[in-house]
């Protein structure tokens, strides 16, 4: 029957090897399951909930793409995806997590449509490359420095010559308050490195030095070992909690996930946002930031991993790029992908990607989607270990940031740096991704000095009616920013 299902003699592969490989693949993308409730929980979001709506979703997207794409990759909250969930869009923008799980729930309806007709290859046809590159290495670089911020090695001087508003209101001197909520400046801030005398920052150090021995070995499930061995070290440190209640813990992660479920379709959530027109820009501008991340970073991933592999044959890259519907096994990777991202909504997490960690499975021997299903398989087991996310500390997962954050940015060399016309929009894409905190921001500096560039150049024929429009976009949505 499994070796009717997915043709495995075909793919020449078996059984055995598809096991081995789907239990690689879980090891080695195991750590998301920590490190997504610690991101996400930033919001207000109840972590144990989070813990299981991630589970969840990885299992049903996973099996997705297992049993209709019959392809070894798996999926799971993508880490892109979270920061700006946490940090641009409700941090920073301020919407509520209900609001931005409404966001989640949009994105994988509008890529599911995209995804299902020509839309999909004009989009992809329409940025060009050098962007497409500055886009996967920005986002490494603005995880990286979320890492690195989260794990205390640096901290920030404040001038208060240069404070703008404090609590929401203009700032005076002489002003004084009970508490901050929050507090806005100018130029005036200075990062420095931390001067690494508390506990959790030295736990934070310890757990990066681990993890980085374990990288540079090549040892298997390397963020999974550094994070349970960060968290036993953290117990002598007084960091580590470890007073927590078996039985009622799982209660709380089932009474938590009933808080979050659904709740991007609920009156707090997609429904609320549509307010005013300046909201509505902002949303759509929002929800294309992410849609164009999500779909790049599938893309990659296939491109990357398949080719060499012999997953995807080259009539499987020319239907994807020329076909429509989903005929070729790419197009239903990405179908399985864009329906993940819809069910993470409304489970209550962060947009799904097609992890690059499957690349340890496909390396394994994996070919077919009997990988996809053990992976899933395996996620779905590991509900029994939901107490344990009460117990890991943030800063346990801050260096799986910055690891991941530079493996990202090895698309940096992809990039003609030589080129001034090709270097500008691509620096202003990954810087403002970064030090703005804010993907979307990242993409409309890329895009508007890119467009600029090439009007000046009067080269117009490298620039597409859909690069025309979103440019416009992001140009109106600075407008209304700066009248509002």
């Amino acid at each position: 029957m499994l070796e009717h299902y997915f043709k495995l003699s075909e793919n020449h592969t078996n059984v055995r090897t598809e096991v081995l490989a789907g239990l690689t693949t879980f090891v080695a993308m195991g750590y998301i399951l920590f490190l997504n409730p610690a991101v996400l929980s930033m919001t207000g979001m109840p972590s144990q909930g989070v813990f299981l709506a991630t589970i969840l979703t990885a299992v049903v997207g996973t099996l997705i793409m297992g049993l209709f794409a019959n392809l070894p990759y798996a999926l799971a909250p993508s880490i892109g995806m979270q920061a700006m969930f946490t940090y641009t869009i409700v941090l920073g923008l301020g919407y509520t997590w209900q609001q931005a799980l409404g966001m989640v729930f949009l994105v994988g309806l509008v890529d599911v449509i995209i995804t299902l007709t020509k839309v999909r290859s004009a989009i992809v046809k329409a940025i060009p490359t050098s962007l497409k590159h500055a886009i996967s290495a920005g986002i490494g670089l603005f995880i990286a420095y979320i890492g690195l911020k989260n794990a205390g090695f640096l901290q920030f001087i404040v001038d208060p010559e240069n404070i703008i508003s404090l609590n929401g209101k203009p700032f005076q001197a002489q002003h004084s308050v009970d508490h901050i909520q929050s507090l806005v400046a100018n130029g005036g801030i200075t990062p420095e490195i931390s001067a690494f005398n508390s506990a959790p920052v030295l736990l934070a150090l310890i757990g990066f030095i681990i993890l980085v021995v374990l990288v540079v070995m090549n040892v298997p499930g390397a963020f999974l070992i550094a994070v349970a061995a960060t968290t036993l070290i953290g117990i002598p440190m007084g960091i580590t909690q470890t007073n927590f209640n078996l039985m009622q813990s799982w209660s709380q992660t089932f009474h938590d996930f009933g808080m979050i479920f659904g709740q991007a379709l609920g009156p707090k959530g997609l429904w609320s946002m549509f307010t005013s027109p300046q909201h509505i820009l902002v949303v759509l501008l929002t929800v294309l930031a992410m849609g164009l991340s999500g779909l790049f970073d599938a893309i990659g991933t296939f491109i990357g991993t398949g080719m060499t592999s012999g997953i995807f044959t080259p009539a499987d890259q020319k239907e994807f790029y020329e076909g429509k519907g989903f005929k070729s096994k790419m197009d239903r990777g990405l179908v399985a992908d864009t329906f993940a991202t819809m069910m993470a909504g409304i489970f209550g997490t962060s947009n799904t990607t097609t992890f690059i960690e499957s690349t340890a499975g496909i390396k394994a021997g994996g070919r077919t989607g009997l990988t996809s299903v053990v992976v899933a398989i395996c996620f779905a087991c590991s509900i029994i270990i939901a107490p344990l996310v009460a117990i890991i500390p943030a800063v346990a997962t801050a260096p799986i940031l910055i690891i991941v954050g530079i493996m990202m940015m090895n698309e940096f060399k992809a990039i003609n740096w030589e080129d001034i016309e090709v270097a500008i929009p691509a620096f202003f894409t990954a810087a403002f991704m970064a030090f703005s905190y804010s993907i979307s921001y990242g993409l409309a500096a890329g895009f508007i000095f890119y467009v600029l560039i090439k009007s000046i150049k009067r080269k117009f024929n490298q620039i597409s009616p859909i690069l025309w429009i979103v440019t416009f976009l992001f140009l109106l949505n600075f407008i209304s920013l700066a009248l509002a």
